[in-house]
């Protein structure tokens, strides 16, 4: 029932996307096409894999106030849906964009975002009509293909509307049907909603092109590039396989995995060879990571660029808007918000960096913390190159930090500190002999006339 040598590929093409879907049966006021696989809606799945075919338009459908699939989809196209009245009536719309197009028009359904590329150039490679089928190994609420004895199709019977004998047949629509443009405006218009759910359904489409001559090729696909989203549960399931591929391409090109499944991807997450990415490391939109990067357990990293031959973590966290350069070092419980930490330098113990430039070779003590934030704004510091902040430090931005500088231990420094010089901001110790032994003494005498009564 396929045809691989894709004989007509050549012809025009326009790809209309059905996505007005409101995802009620995710519990969800997102619409269904919005969720997100592996960091990214679900349409722009689809969609990339349609730009492939180098379509003279990619229209989506959508219901009204769904202003977020727009702006998600953008600069393709979307028109509106103004009511839900099935799948025949969701491409009306869509059609007077494409006036006076002569090619294929080809109609997906837009929670299906795995679509093969090869099972769409097939489809189009048809001549006349083309859908696309699966064989269901559970067939339960899909429409049903009834083939004639060519294989090509006869019809397609919705469950609801199928007699006991098509409700057998394992041969399900898939959604995805190819259009001669020159001929879907008239059968659109020769759709009728007289059946149990009084929609217009594609689906009468074949057995109305049958009348005027034109034959049904049915493109088999395999069902696990077809299977669509209706549900948090169908989610999750493409999320695994989303994740599947993700890694396995990353592995196949240089990066080691120690425990795979614990490791979490992003669509755009790019690497470059001889990474080593240790267990349960979550990795979302907008990274990069250069050669010969460790990143090591329990690290949260998102929309940063991690330079060659770094040290990141364990239980390390990479916010947006933050660079860590070739061979700096970010290590356990350190948090990196939009700041850019410049080659070989290095914290590595329980320290928060926000808004901040930190210099080539300079070393964050442990306990430091940058106080980028006064309740209402957000302020930026500069640390330069090889300076030394002392353990248990509090940066109180806006502060320059100059080259070579010092900070003490357990200093609050709220004003800039020259090159090379030292920065102190803490009270001066004192120590009172003999103070402890006559506190404690003070106490247990305390104790022992309350008796039963001490607080314990």
């Amino acid at each position: 029932m396929t045809n691989q040598n894709f004989p007509n590929s050549n012809s025009a093409l326009a790809v209309i996307i059905l996505a007005a879907g409101k995802g009620s049966r995710m519990k969800s006021a997102l619409p269904k096409v919005m969720h997100e696989i592996a960091g990214r809606p679900m349409i722009n799945w689809l969609i990339e894999t349609v730009e492939q075919l180098n379509p003279e338009k990619i229209i989506v459908v959508t219901a009204p106030d769904m202003g977020d699939v727009k702006d998600a989809v953008a600069p393709h196209q979307c028109v509106i849906q103004k009511e839900q009245l099935g799948t025949g009536d969701a491409v009306k719309p869509a059609m007077k964009e494409l006036q006076g197009f002569d090619g294929k028009i080809l109609v997906l359904m837009g929670d299906e975002p795995f679509l093969d590329l090869a099972d769409l150039q097939n489809m189009i490679s048809q001549d006349g009509l083309s859908v696309m089928a699966i064989e269901a190994h559970d067939p339960h609420g899909l429409g049903r293909m009834v083939l004639k004895s060519n294989g090509t199709l006869d019809k397609i019977v919705e469950e609801k509307d199928a007699s006991d004998e098509q409700r057998a047949i394992t041969l399900c629509n898939a959604g995805n049907f190819c259009f001669p443009a020159k001929h879907l405006g008239d059968w659109l218009e020769k759709l009728n909603n007289d059946n149990k759910a009084g929609e217009y359904y594609l689906t009468d489409i074949p057995a109305i092109a049958a009348k005027d001559g034109v034959e049904t090729h049915v493109i088999t696909a395999g069902a696990r590039n077809v299977w669509g989203i209706n549900t948090r549960l169908e989610l999750a399931e493409h999320e695994r396989m989303a994740q599947i591929m993700l890694r396995t391409r990353a592995m196949q090109n240089g990066v080691t995995m120690i425990d795979p499944d614990s490791v979490t991807l992003s669509w755009d997450t790019t690497f470059g060879q001889d990474i080593i990415i240790q267990p349960h490391v979550f990795i979302g939109p907008g990274v990069s990571v250069g050669d010969g990067t460790t990143i090591r357990a329990f690290s949260h990293i998102e929309g940063t660029t991690i330079g060659q031959s770094t040290k990141i973590g364990p239980f390390a966290r990479l916010r947006p808007g933050s660079s860590i350069e070739e061979g700096a070092a970010i290590g356990n419980f350190i948090e990196v918000n939009r700041s850019t930490i410049k080659a070989g330098a290095k914290s590595k113990h329980v320290s928060y960096i926000g808004d901040t430039t930190i210099g080539e070779g300079t070393n964050i003590g442990a306990g430091t913390i940058i106080a980028n934030y006064d309740g209402f704004y957000k302020h930026k510091s500069e640390i330069g190159k090889n300076v030394f902040i002392g353990s248990n430090s509090t940066l109180i931005s806006p502060v320059v930090i100059g080259e070579g500088a010092i900070i003490a231990a357990g200093s609050n420094i709220n004003k800039d500190v020259p090159a090379n010089a030292m920065g102190i901001g803490r009270s001066r110790q004192e120590n009172h002999n003999g103070w402890a032994s006559e506190y404690r003494k003070m106490k247990q005498n305390q104790k022992n006339k309350l008796g039963k009564k001490a607080v314990k």
